[in-house]
């Protein structure tokens, strides 16, 4: 049986996530890790910082909004990814369809709980009709605006009656969210800057055009964890199921079908694919200051081989990490701006003093990057919050 030690699983991880500085484009970035995640709004450009060098802000907004080679599409675990806009027919039925059911059975019943209407399905429908008819005769359009215009939005929803943190609440941003994970709707130009999220919503066709056939259930499925492997292999059962929020049997019958071999991770029993078996050489020692919930903090569930005893100094109680500061593959630490907008960093170990260089190095960069502008991490490391 194949073995992986933690330092060849760390040399993987900095090449295979670009984290070498050796990314040629945006495109090749998002396409090679499946996806960029996109909750936060300022995580894909600071992933994409730390990955492609000279990276611009401007760079994200041309392959979004002016070539549209890139779009952000709810997905795996309902969570907002930056994905290529190839990959969409396979990462919307193998991951978006099992999303787009959960919120629209949901969304039924709370509309009839509510008292919205009697038959919730119905409801929904003509609400979904209305939206896209509106977008496509007045183009992309705004949240706000939409629910102003068409009265099949109306209606709210108290999900938790007196409590303190309950209250109504429009039903309207869950037709939007049915409408986007089902491949419907897009989210368009960008209304605020690169740290705040104001999309308006086109329609998929008007704004991307064809994007390929329907791809089949089970050749989604394995053609997405196969993708996945690629970049995040080897791996173990568990990371497979928590990444795309499906169940184990559908992990472990989707690895079965591609193939997928048992291998050795230091202890733990994983897998990994057949042709991706070859050693792999050393990497020199690297620094990287990562965004929170970026990808690689965010990729695997069982982390203990690049996070140690840091979990709770970096991840929420939800799982969240916060932004993070890596030295040759593993994390030990955490950074965050100042008062006057500078990158600090907060290490968790003695990495030497090669290493604290390395990252004051970054830090300085991403201050001069940044240039001012104040990002706040939706979820911040606990350890910088304290």
């Amino acid at each position: 049986m194949r073995s992986f030690t933690p330092a060849e699983r760390r040399a993987r991880l900095a090449r295979r996530h670009f984290l070498t500085g050796e990314a040629a484009s945006i495109a090749e970035v998002v396409a090679s890790v499946v996806g960029l995640h996109a909750t936060d709004p300022a995580t894909p450009y600071l992933s994409l910082w730390a990955r492609v060098p000279d990276f611009g802000i401007d760079d994200l907004d041309a392959e979004l909004y002016h070539r549209r080679n890139v779009l952000k599409h709810l997905a795996m675990r309902r969570t907002l990814w930056l994905i290529h806009r190839d990959d969409l027919p396979v990462i919307q039925t193998a991951a978006s369809d099992r999303v787009a059911a959960n919120e629209r059975r949901r969304l039924i019943a709370d509309a009839q709980k509510g008292g919205v209407a009697a038959d919730g399905s119905a409801w929904l429908d003509a609400a979904c009709r209305a939206v896209l008819s509106h977008l496509g005769e007045h183009g992309p359009t705004d949240a706000r605006q939409l629910r102003a215009a068409l009265p099949e939005l109306a209606g709210t929803f108290d999900g938790a009656p007196g409590k303190s943190w309950g209250g109504e609440t429009p039903l309207s941003p869950r037709v939007l969210t049915v409408l986007g994970v089902q491949g419907d709707i897009v989210r368009g130009p960008n209304d605020g800057g690169w740290t705040t999220s104001r999309p308006r919503w086109a329609t998929l066709d008007d704004w991307l055009g064809p994007t390929g056939e329907p791809v089949d259930t089970d050749e989604a499925a394995r053609i997405a964890v196969q993708r996945w492997l690629r970049a995040f292999g080897p791996a173990t059962v568990a990371d497979v199921k928590w990444w795309f929020g499906n169940t184990l049997t559908w992990a472990r019958r989707t690895l079965e079908a591609l193939g997928a071999v048992a291998v050795d991770l230091h202890g733990t029993p994983g897998v990994a694919l057949p042709d991706d078996l070859e050693p792999e050489p050393e990497v020199e020692p690297w620094a990287a200051l990562l965004p929170g919930l970026d990808l690689t903090t965010m990729g695997w569930f069982d982390r203990e081989w690049y996070l140690g005893a840091h979990r709770a100094l970096v991840f929420d109680r939800n799982g969240n990490g916060g932004p993070t500061a890596w030295w040759d593959g593993r994390i030990v630490g955490a950074w965050a701006q100042d008062g006057a907008g500078r990158v600090v960093l907060r290490l968790l170990e003695d990495i030497g003093r090669d290493g604290v260089a390395a990252l004051e190095q970054r830090a300085d960069d991403l201050t001069a990057w940044l240039n001012g502008t104040r990002v706040s991490p939706r979820f911040p490391s606990p350890v910088m919050k304290a």
